[in-house]
């Protein structure tokens, strides 16, 4: 009877602990470089993203392999020339909602946010800001965020055969559904 009782506390304390936090794990992050040249894009759509909404903080990991292309020789050269994904297989962001209140996410309604934390890509980790935006609506929240990265303050090399082809900044775009 006593071993019961202490399954059931443990029981119950797990789900206290984990309903604190909200789990997206098919998150979709992708992005677009715009030359005269050549536009590229590719989708993510195995984004895993964490969001503790009692204290707003954010944390996102993605595989880099995980991204498709529309030609698969363009994401070849991806994975293999810039992001060298053998050896820096997974992005990843961790920060939070600056300015956060606990009570935003009480209520049905459009938020809009200012995220900080800091990204890496490439091995290489920067603090961001960056807009976004929460959309709760009956017990899910929908963010969203677009910002730009610059391929050289994450040393990736784009060969000079190729660097007319690829933006100097790249459009990256976030999109994640938490459910309640």
């Amino acid at each position: 009877m006593k071993n019961n009782v202490i399954i059931l506390i443990l029981l119950f304390t797990f789900q206290l602990v984990s309903a604190q936090k909200l789990i997206c794990k098919d998150g979709h992050i992708w992005f677009y470089s715009h030359t005269p040249i050549e536009d590229i894009e590719a989708h993510n759509r195995q984004v895993v993203a964490v969001l503790d909404p009692s204290t707003g903080e954010l944390l996102f990991t993605l595989l880099i392999k995980s991204f498709e292309f529309k030609k698969e020789l363009m994401q070849e050269h991806f994975n293999e020339n810039y992001m060298e994904s053998d050896e820096y297989p997974k992005a990843g962001f961790k920060g939070t909602i600056e300015n956060f209140d606990p009570g935003d996410f009480k209520a049905d309604g459009k938020h809009e946010v200012n995220v900080s934390g800091e990204l890496t890509i490439h091995g290489v980790t920067k603090h961001v800001s960056v807009t976004g935006a929460l959309e709760i609506e009956g017990g899910t929240i929908k963010a969203k965020s677009d910002f730009v990265v610059k391929p050289s303050d994450y040393d990736i090399s784009i060969p000079d055969l190729v660097k007319d082809n690829i933006a100097k900044e790249i459009e990256v775009h976030v999109e994640v559904l938490f459910k309640q």
